[in-house]
């Protein structure tokens, strides 16, 4: 097959690709850095390098292509976060009429049933409802639970305040994932004779709460007494500004921790469990640890 991917060398992306080629696929990957032109190649795939705000440079890439994994890149520059990734996803639909291709893998989330009250999910909410209007064309929406290398932007919290927390409590539900996990689901969706308007729950673990997390996470990196601290919205907020984001991207993202803890984010995809991946809980903690050590 010719399989274009967006995503550049990031942490689905890169996997994705890795996949599919060694399975004989010839596969394209967009990106919008030209540094890593030569990262794709050593991959075994054919670098494009333009951004994903160029419709017209999104047709020529999606082109001759017989699917397509689509994913918006973070903009943490972006003024307003939804309209942001509604507009990438604007961009896709358009550049996906104009190719001719038929079938689209998209990376979504979990929450994106809802249409507000979820951060930046509800971005991909509108991504969604975006590639419904797009006729003839298959497409599978991937949604993915919480990614576990999120925890890895607590690291100096673990390190310096000896905690590890978020303005969502301990006993709280959690459905997590890995990357990799994410990106065996995406590979087998991209080869399979899949019709309509459909979606597909990802997760690698939905039975641990923020408590287990610490707890793991804890024992990883030699603080096995490590505590999960629920934080107020407003000092969540001023810490996530203070620690360098963006005051939109620091409200968007207390947003989707207030659906966390009102547990409305995981309702529909404990109606949908999918077959969970194989890297747990326990395997990330180690992974957090080679880098809290690092």
């Amino acid at each position: 097959m010719k399989i274009t991917l967006t995503g550049s060398t990031g942490n689905i992306t890169k996997p994705l690709a890795e996949i599919l080629l060694a399975k004989g696929h010839e596969v394209k990957v967009i990106s919008s850095n030209a540094d890593r032109a030569e990262e794709i190649k050593a991959l075994g795939a054919n670098p494009l390098i333009g951004s994903v705000s160029d419709t017209g440079f999104l047709t020529n890439a999606f082109a001759g292509a017989d699917a397509i994994y689509t994913m918006v890149p973070p903009n943490f520059a972006a003024p307003k976060f939804r309209e942001y990734i509604k507009g990438i996803g604007e961009n896709y639909a358009a550049a996906i009429k104009a190719s001719g291709v038929k079938k689209v893998v998209n990376l979504s989330s979990v929450g994106a049933d809802l249409p507000d009250g979820t951060g930046p999910i509800a971005g991909l909410h509108d991504v969604e409802n975006t590639f419904a209007e797009l006729n003839g064309v298959a497409v599978k929406h991937l949604r993915a639970g919480y990614f576990y290398i999120n925890f890895l932007a607590n690291i100096d919290m673990v390190k310096h305040a000896n905690i590890l927390g978020s303005n969502f409590g301990a006993d709280a539900n959690l459905v997590l994932v890995h990357p990799q996990n994410i990106a065996e689901v995406a590979a087998e969706a991209l080869e399979s004779d899949f019709t309509g308007k459909t979606v597909q729950y990802v997760a690698s673990d939905d039975d641990s709460t923020p408590a287990d997390v610490a707890k793991a996470i804890g024992n990883a990196v030699g603080k096995p007494e490590l505590p999960w601290v629920e934080f107020s919205d407003k000092d969540a907020f001023n810490g996530m500004v203070g620690a360098g984001l963006p005051e939109e991207i620091a409200k968007n993202y207390v947003e989707m921790g207030d659906a966390i803890r009102s547990n409305k984010l995981f309702v529909d995809y404990y109606k949908n469990r999918p077959v969970l991946g194989n890297i747990k809980l326990k395997d990330f903690a180690i992974d957090f640890a080679e880098a809290y050590h690092s």
